[in-house]
C-alpha cells in the first residue's frame, strides 16, 4: 500500500515540475517525469507480482490444509469402516434372522376358524430343557409360520410331558413336539401321528435317532450301572424316553431294581435340571439324552466347568428322535401347510438357529406314520406298555 502511495506523489510531483517550468524545458522535463512515472510503474508492477506471488502462496498453503483436511477426514471415515467391519466380523456367531416369506399354495380361512387370528393353531411343546430357551426359539417358530402360511399359531409349553400329551388329546393343540415316548404314548391314547423327525448331530452328520446316556458327579466314585446300588438317581419325567423309560430298562436288565436298590430318586424335570443336580451334587448320578452337558445353551453358559466335575459311564442304544406329531381330525390343509412352513424354516440358516435352540435339532425330514413302531415293539419286548407307565 505504501508503494502505491509512493508512486502518486511521484506523479504529482511530476505534474508540478511541468507546470511550473518554463516552455523550452518542457520538453526534458516531460520526459524526465514520463521516466519517473515509468519507473513508479515498474515499482507498482513489482509490488503487484509480490502481492499475486504471495496470494498465490497462501491460495497453495489454503490447498496443502484443505487437502490434509480431506486426508483426515478420508482416514477416519476409513478407520470407521475397519471397526464396522470388525464388530460385523466378531458377530458372525449370531445367526441371521430367520427368511419367513409367503409361501404359494398357503389355504385360506374364515373368521372363527382353525388358523384364523381369533382361533389360533397350537403347537403343544414339551418342557424337555430350559423352558425360557423353548419358549423363546418356539414363538419364533409359530410367529414364522404364521408370516410363511398366512395362518396364525402360537405355542403353549407344558407344565409337565403329560401336559403336552393331554393338549393334543383334549384337542386344545392339534399339533405338538413331543419327545420319543409321549409321542408313542399319545399315539395309543389319542391316535396323534408323527409327521416330522427331529436330525441330531451323530458323529458329525445329521441322523433321525440320538442315545441316553447315565451321567455321575466325579466325585460320587461311580464308574459302572453296579455302583448305583445305594445311591441318589434323577430322572427326568416319567414321560421322558432317555430321561427315565430307557433309563429303567437298563438298570433293571443290569440287576438294579430302580425302585427298592437305590437311595432315593428324583424326577428333576428336564434334561438341563438333571445334569445341573448332577452337578451340584444334589443327585449322586442321572440319565439324560447324549450330550445335555455340550448342547445346552444355558449349561454352556452357566457352567462352563460341567465336563470337568461330571462324567459319562453308560451309553443307550439308538432311540428314534422326537419330532412333530399332529391329532386326530385335523384338516389335512392345514396340515400340509404346517409341514411346509416347518421344512422350509428347516432348510433356512435363521429357521436352523431356531429349532437348534429349540431342541438342540440340526434339521427336519418327512416321516412315515409307522415311523415309532420297531420302537414301540422294542419296549413291548423288554415288558414295556405305555399306557400303562402313565397314570
Amino acid at each position: 500500500m505504501k508503494k502505491f502511495i509512493l508512486l502518486a506523489l511521484l506523479v504529482v510531483i511530476a505534474l508540478t515540475i511541468i507546470a511550473c517550468a518554463p516552455a523550452q524545458q518542457a520538453a526534458p522535463t516531460i520526459a524526465a517525469a514520463q521516466a519517473t512515472v515509468a519507473a513508479g510503474a515498474n515499482q507498482a508492477g513489482t509490488a503487484a507480482a509480490g502481492a499475486a506471488s504471495q496470494a498465490q502462496t497462501a491460495a497453495a498453503g489454503a490447498a496443502t490444509q484443505v487437502s490434509g483436511a480431506a486426508t483426515t477426514v478420508a482416514t477416519v471415515a476409513s478407520g470407521a469402516q475397519t471397526a464396522v467391519a470388525t464388530v460385523a466380523a466378531q458377530a458372525t456367531n449370531t445367526p441371521p434372522p430367520a427368511v419367513c416369506t409367503k409361501l404359494d399354495g398357503m389355504p385360506t380361512v374364515k373368521a372363527g376358524e382353525l388358523g384364523s387370528p381369533d382361533n389360533p393353531i397350537t403347537i403343544a411343546l414339551v418342557p424337555s430343557g430350559d423352558v425360557p430357551t423353548i419358549t423363546k426359539a418356539g414363538t419364533g417358530i409359530a410367529d414364522c409360520l404364521s408370516e410363511l402360511t398366512g395362518l396364525k399359531y402360537n405355542i403353549e409349553v407344558g407344565t409337565n410331558f403329560a401336559a403336552s400329551i393331554e393338549a393334543m388329546g383334549a384337542g386344545k393343540a392339534p399339533f405338538g413336539f413331543l419327545n420319543t415316548f409321549s409321542a408313542i404314548l399319545a399315539k395309543e391314547k389319542y391316535g396323534v401321528t408323527p409327521l416330522l423327525v427331529a436330525l441330531r448331530n451323530y458323529k458329525g452328520k445329521p441322523e433321525n435317532f440320538y442315545q441316553g446316556q447315565f451321567i455321575a458327579n466325579k466325585a460320587s466314585g461311580i464308574k459302572s450301572i453296579a455302583d448305583l446300588k445305594g445311591k441318589t438317581f434323577c430322572f427326568v419325567d416319567p414321560n421322558s424316553t432317555s430321561g427315565y423309560i430307557i433309563p429303567r430298562i437298563v438298570l433293571k436288565a443290569n440287576g438294579i431294581d430302580p425302585d427298592k436298590d437305590l437311595k432315593a430318586t428324583v424326577n428333576a424335570g428336564s434334561h438341563d435340571n438333571v445334569a445341573i443336580a448332577v452337578y451340584k451334587g444334589d443327585c449322586d448320578a442321572g440319565a439324560t439324552f447324549v450330550d445335555v452337558r455340550t448342547d445346552s445353551k444355558p449349561i454352556k453358559e452357566n457352567y462352563p466347568d460341567m465336563l470337568d466335575k461330571v462324567d459319562v459311564f453308560y451309553i443307550t442304544d439308538n432311540i428314534p428322535n422326537d419330532g412333530l406329531q399332529v391329532a386326530k381330525g385335523v384338516d389335512p390343509a392345514i396340515t400340509d401347510a404346517t409341514v411346509k412352513g416347518l421344512l422350509f424354516i428347516s432348510d433356512d440358516p435363521g429357521g436352523k438357529a431356531l429349532l437348534r435352540s429349540l431342541y438342540s435339532y440340526l434339521g427336519l425330514a418327512k416321516v412315515d406314520p409307522t415311523f415309532y413302531n420297531d420302537f414301540e415293539a422294542l419296549l413291548a419286548k423288554a415288558g414295556v406298555k405305555a399306557s400303562e407307565l402313565v397314570k
